[in-house]
């Protein structure tokens, strides 16, 4: 009788669990396409093709991890964009929490990432020297 009354509670608790951890995982999915699109503007060779370049591989990272967002915003900040200087990406990603956590359960959670990746000292931007 005890195991009646016992296992229900038993079942939430691992439901809530497995929540909890697929939500951390998507958290780290989103901070992950943050690297990698900061990563992609630090190798363009001007400003506008590196928030080009940081927003498109943000989405493909995004997608290849089967993280789908509502409202995604990329942000990029290409304002030290100078040999050794560095870009910012920021993602912020509003999704469903039916998505992320597990099917049936109601709301929206939204998930920020950043990254800063520096650009090379050595490499030629846009308006150096030849």
């Amino acid at each position: 009788m005890e195991a009646a009354l016992v296992t229900p509670l038993l079942v939430l608790l691992a439901l809530v669990a497995v929540g909890l951890g697929r939500t951390a995982s998507t958290r780290l999915e989103v901070n992950s396409a943050a690297r990698q699109a900061a990563r992609a503007a630090s190798l363009a060779r001007d400003a506008d093709t590196a928030a080009t370049q940081a927003r498109s591989t943000a989405q493909a990272a995004l997608a290849e991890d089967g993280v789908t967002c509502a409202d995604l915003r990329v942000t990029v900040d290409t304002a030290d964009f100078t040999p050794g200087g560095n870009v910012t990406v920021a993602l912020s990603c509003t999704t469903r929490l039916a998505d992320v956590a597990m099917p049936g359960l109601p709301g929206r959670a939204s998930l920020q990432g950043r990254f800063v990746s520096p650009v090379d000292v050595y490499r030629s931007v846009s308006g150096d020297a030849p």
